[in-house]
């Protein structure tokens, strides 16, 4: 298969044999794979409403997947063809050929699969490690970015916040597997408990289907063999990224971005620090921040209304259908 074939799409009506438990697919959405030269990546769709409406790309943050979008994605359809990519080794999509979890490894497999697929300029939509991967994107491919949507981006922080420290020593060669161990007997569902915990600004807003979903999902993912590996390198490339200074440092590229950029944080944000919000609306130049200060670290998951009325203004103002 060519890098720029697009495999069958695979419906939330008719999914296909997983090599482990299938992936929720939503109503309305579809997932396919998309192989490229040492890299395969699944990427759910959600179709805009008519033909001719712009691209949008979503990206996941660390230990997410494209299920992170399901409820912005639907929101913005009147607006955008909206995919959402799982990232190397996370979601749907296996481990890259190289073991390259880094931040620019990332970026450079959402680049070649744009490339790939013709599909920019695309308004691009990143959230946390997601934040950086694009932020990466959209100063080193300007001609691949529309609009730019990060929300509680992963970008380098002096202090770190004391809740974000199990995520720095996941990087730790040997902690990952460690933890992996003194964890065994936990329960998904006491797993799930805890992300939430630390991702929402209030887990109370999570529905009991939500909930029940968030489960199955991660059931899944304890059974991929890889799932601590990939965790422990992507945690290992962000913190690399947090070290780079000169033109490689996320915040020299974030001031090189040229697309009109929307920064989005959560006043309840325990993995993003708040008060990084003044100096993100600093760095990209005339960018718009929208601040909720009772969402945490996945403000798109968890008030979808108000982050897709945000991006729809952004949308509309600059290339929009």
């Amino acid at each position: 298969m060519s890098s720029t074939e697009l495999p069958e799409k695979r419906t939330a009506a008719a999914p296909p044999a997983s090599r482990t438990r299938a992936v929720r697919v939503a109503d309305g959405e579809e997932l396919r794979s998309v192989e490229l030269p040492g890299l395969t990546l699944s990427v759910r769709s959600r179709p805009g409403d008519r033909p001719g409406l712009p691209p949008a790309l979503y990206v996941h943050g660390l230990g997410g997947s494209s299920q992170n979008w399901s409820a912005l994605m639907p929101l913005l359809a009147d607006q955008v063809d909206g995919e959402a990519v799982d990232l190397p080794g996370f979601g749907d999509s296996p481990p890259p050929d190289d073991g390259n979890y880094s931040v620019t490894a990332h970026a450079r497999a959402v680049i070649r699969f744009l490339d790939a697929g013709d599909r920019g300029p695309v308004h691009l939509f990143g959230n946390s490690l997601g934040g950086a991967v694009a932020t990466r994107v959209a100063a080193a491919r300007p001609d691949l970015v529309r609009t730019l949507t990060l929300i509680s981006p992963a970008l380098p922080e002096l202090r770190a916040q004391r809740t974000a420290w199990p995520t720095v020593l996941l990087a730790v060669p040997g902690v990952a597997p460690l933890f992996a161990k003194l964890s065994r007997d936990w329960t998904p569902e006491q797993r799930v408990r805890g992300v939430l915990a630390l991702c929402y600004g209030d887990p109370g807003r999570v529905t009991d289907e939500g909930f029940l979903h968030a489960v199955e999902e991660m059931e899944r993912r304890l059974e991929l063999p890889y799932f601590w590996d990939a965790m422990a390198r992507s945690s290992r490339g962000i913190v690399d990224a947090y070290t780079l200074g000169g033109q490689h440092g996320l915040w020299r590229q974030a001031e090189r971005v040229l697309a009109p950029t929307l920064l989005v944080y959560g006043g309840r944000d325990r993995l993003v620090s708040y008060r990084m919000a003044r100096r993100a609306a600093a760095a990209f130049r005339g960018s718009r921040l929208l601040t909720l200060p009772d969402a945490g670290h996945v403000a798109m998951m968890e008030y979808p209304e108000t982050v897709a009325q945000a991006a729809r203004e952004l949308i509309a103002d600059h290339g929009g259908s």
